[in-house]
C-alpha cells in the first residue's frame, strides 16, 4: 500500500501499514487506511455460539474479572458478574427483569411472599377455591410460581391467629389459664339460655381475649412504631399504653354459598370479633394518640374472638 501522507510516499507491505501509519502523528483521515481484521468468518453475536466458544471469546474478560474479584469481593466471581448483568438490565431500562434477577441473588426467589399473597386473598375478597384457580392459571400461563399455594398461605394465617405470640401478665392474672391453645368448644359454652332462645347446637372455635389482644399488637406492631416516630417520641417506650377496643358480632351469612359447591347446608356462621379503634400513650401529664383506625367498619381489620358454626 502506497502512504497517503503528502512527502511520503512510501509503498508498506500490508501487514505493517497500521505501524507505519501511526508514525504520521499529523494524519487525521487515517483511520480511512486503518488495518482491517484479516478474512476468516464474520464474528457471531455472543449467544448464538457454542458454550466452547463462548469460552474462547470471553477468556480474556474471565481473567480480569477472576483478577477483580479476588481482589475485591474475596474470589465471588458469581457475585461480580451477576451485578454486572443487572447494572447493564437497570441501564437499559428493563426493571422487571432485574427485579426477578435481584430476588433470586437475595435467595428470595421470584414468587411473592405467603403473607403477601395471604394480603391480596383477603383484600380481593377471594375465596380460598378462587385463589387456587388463579394460583394454577398464573402458573400455568407464565410457567413460574408467582403466587404461593394455598397450604403456605395458612402457615402464614397461623401467625394472625391468637394463640400464636407468647406473653406473660405481670403480675399474673388470678383466675386465669396460662394456656393459650385453642381447641374446638361448645361456642354457647358459659352462656345461660334465656326462655327467648331457641334450641341450637354450635361448634366453635374460641380464643381467649387476653391472647387474641396479644396478637391484634403484634400484629399492628408496624402503625404503631410509624405512629411514635410521628410524634417524635421513642420507639419503645414503657407505656402505659391506652387501647381501644370496639367488640362487634356478626352474622357470615349461609356457609354453603362461601364454598361455593356441594349440597346446601343450613348451618349460619356467625364471628365474634374486635376492632382496635385507637391507641394513646401517655407522656407527663398528657396523652397523644398515635393509632387511630382510619375505617373501623371493615371486615378488614375485625379481629376474631369466636368464629363459630350455629
Amino acid at each position: 500500500i502506497r502512504c497517503p501522507v503528502k512527502e511520503c510516499d512510501e509503498e508498506i507491505l500490508h501487514g505493517k501499514y497500521g505501524q507505519h501509519l501511526s508514525s504520521h502523528k499529523e494524519m487525521k483521515d487515517r483511520e480511512l487506511y486503518s488495518h482491517i481484521n484479516k478474512g476468516g468468518r464474520p464474528r457471531q453475536h455472543l449467544l448464538s455460539l457454542t458454550r466452547r466458544a463462548q469460552k474462547h471469546r470471553l477468556r480474556e474478560l474471565k481473567r480480569q474479572v477472576k483478577a477483580f474479584a479476588e481482589k475485591e469481593e474475596g474470589g465471588d466471581i458469581k457475585a461480580v458478574c451477576m451485578t454486572l448483568f443487572l447494572l447493564a438490565l437497570r441501564a437499559k431500562n428493563e426493571h422487571r427483569q432485574a427485579d426477578e434477577l435481584e430476588a433470586i441473588m437475595q435467595g428470595r426467589g421470584s414468587g411473592l411472599h405467603p403473607a403477601v399473597c395471604l394480603a391480596i386473598r383477603v383484600n380481593t375478597f377471594l375465596s380460598c377455591s378462587q385463589y387456587h384457580k388463579m394460583y394454577r392459571t398464573v402458573k400455568a400461563v407464565t410457567g413460574r410460581q408467582i403466587f404461593q399455594p394455598l397450604h403456605a398461605l395458612r402457615t402464614a394465617e397461623k401467625a394472625l391467629l391468637p394463640g400464636y405470640h407468647p406473653f406473660e401478665w405481670k403480675p399474673p392474672l388470678k383466675n386465669v389459664s396460662t394456656n393459650t391453645e385453642v381447641g374446638i368448644i361448645d361456642g354457647l359454652s358459659g352462656l345461660t339460655l334465656t326462655i327467648d332462645d331457641y334450641p341450637v347446637d354450635t361448634i366453635a372455635k374460641r380464643f381467649r381475649y387476653d391472647a387474641a389482644l396479644v396478637c391484634a399488637l403484634k400484629d399492628m406492631e408496624e402503625e404503631i412504631l410509624e405512629g411514635l416516630k410521628a410524634k417524635h417520641l421513642d420507639d419503645y417506650l414503657n407505656g402505659p399504653f391506652t387501647v381501644v377496643v370496639k367488640e362487634s358480632c356478626d352474622g357470615m351469612g349461609d356457609v354453603s354459598e362461601k364454598h361455593g359447591s356441594g349440597p346446601a347446608v343450613p348451618e349460619k356462621a356467625v364471628r365474634f370479633s374486635f376492632t382496635v379503634m385507637n391507641i394513646a400513650i401517655a407522656c407527663g401529664n398528657e396523652s397523644k394518640r398515635i393509632f387511630e383506625e382510619v375505617k373501623p367498619n371493615s371486615e378488614l381489620c375485625c379481629k376474631p374472638l369466636c368464629l363459630m358454626l350455629a
